[in-house]
């Protein structure tokens, strides 16, 4: 596998990973193994993991910690997960099933591109070429199942893998302005609820004999469309929530009076905030799961964010700026765990998921030096 950040992220675009992550992950495991001198690991879910130090430690030799220590660590995290690819993506010959790849003006074009393994090959070049500042480490971590709840991230979590600080490689150009890769301090989290109202069936000629569970929905719904939208200020921004009934499913007939009806609701949530889902709770034959709840983020360092932005600032003309971003990301899961989390990547909004998903290879070459340079300095 090569070594140029272009290079890199067009084979890894190439290799399938939305149903199997693995051959995406022996890739990256390989070539660490083979550009650098860290300490690489596979876990049970399939996240690569690497550690170096400024010493040298060799690959073989995982840099120690314990309480006492006062060393610091910065981890660059992505994932190699990918959504489902569109069938223009898929290449029919000469090897069926891979990804399609194309270069022109200046981008590079396939599922993943932008979310997010252009990304990953720009923190495994950067992880390979920067020397961490003293008495720091320097972690790089590609995650498995980012697309579907942050499955690798929750599971390296779970296993100790707790950095003290984390770039993430999300998308964060064209936020404040075109051209501009940007510093993401904060981002909204997601929980999807599905509420359930349970009645009594009856015959529809005789309603009163029943309890319609639909109508017990039906004031359920209306208090979540009153609901206040939670809000918060960061770096200068209102990051606002939201609060949507989505589905609804009730009924089985016509001239039955229905014992059961659902409807889910996506919100959109801020640090520190929920939308009051409490007021439901004297609605009578009322019940609610939460489906998915995907944590905000927002970075609490100041000197961190700083840092980072002025490092955005040494790899680019532009003037970028610290900015929110409206969606969920695995930053969210670090940030709970305990981690101070900004988020630097090419992705453009609107981008990521799409028939021609691209990114830009300048933007790349950026967000490496970005990469680079704040390892090579922080911690301070």
């Amino acid at each position: 596998m090569s070594s140029s950040v272009a290079e890199l992220t067009r084979e890894l675009v190439a290799i399938p990973s939305h149903d199997d992550e693995t051959a995406a992950g022996d890739a990256i495991e390989r070539w660490l193994r083979e550009e650098t001198t860290a300490h690489v690991t596979r876990d049970a879910v399939g996240n690569v993991l690497a550690r170096k130090r400024a010493d040298g430690s060799p690959r073989d030799e995982p840099a120690p910690r314990d309480e006492s220590d006062d060393r610091r660590s910065l981890a660059f995290v992505g994932h190699h997960d990918v959504v489902s690819p569109a069938d223009s993506q898929i290449r029919d010959a000469p090897e069926p099933g891979e990804y399609v790849v194309e270069e022109r003006d200046g981008r590079i074009y396939g599922r993943g591109a932008a979310d997010m393994k252009g990304a990953v090959a720009a923190a495994m070049v950067a992880f390979r070429e920067a020397t961490p500042a003293e008495r720091a480490d320097l972690v790089f971590a590609s995650f498995v199942g980012e697309e579907v709840g942050g499955v690798g991230a929750r599971h390296a979590i779970e296993e100790g893998f707790l950095p003290d600080y984390a770039v993430v490689g999300e998308g964060s150009t064209n936020y404040s302005s075109p051209g501009v890769t940007d510093v993401v301090v904060a981002h909204r989290g997601r929980r999807g609820v599905t509420v359930t109202a349970h009645g009594v069936a009856s015959h529809a000629s005789e309603p009163e004999a029943g309890e319609n569970a639909i109508y017990r929905a039906a004031e359920a719904v209306e208090r979540v469309r009153d609901l206040e939208f939670p809000s918060v200020e960061v770096a200068g921004e209102t990051l606002a929530g939201s609060v949507a009934v989505t589905e609804i499913d009730g009924g089985s007939a016509i001239n039955v009076v229905p014992d059961r009806c659902s409807f889910t609701v996506d919100e959109r949530t801020v640090p520190g905030e929920r939308a009051d889902l409490e007021i439901l709770a004297d609605v009578p034959g009322l019940e609610w799961t939460v489906d998915q709840d995907l944590p905000p983020m927002q970075c609490d360092d100041d000197a961190f964010a700083e840092a980072t932005l002025e490092a955005a600032r040494e790899s680019q003309s532009g003037k970028p700026e610290l900015v929110t971003k409206p969606h969920a990301t695995d930053a969210g899961w670090l940030s709970q765990a305990g981690t101070e989390c900004v988020i630097v990547g090419p992705s453009e909004p609107g981008e990521a998921h799409t028939r021609d998903e691209s990114v830009s290879i300048a933007v790349l070459e950026r967000c490496r030096e970005t990469y680079r340079t704040i390892a090579e300095s922080w911690p301070a």
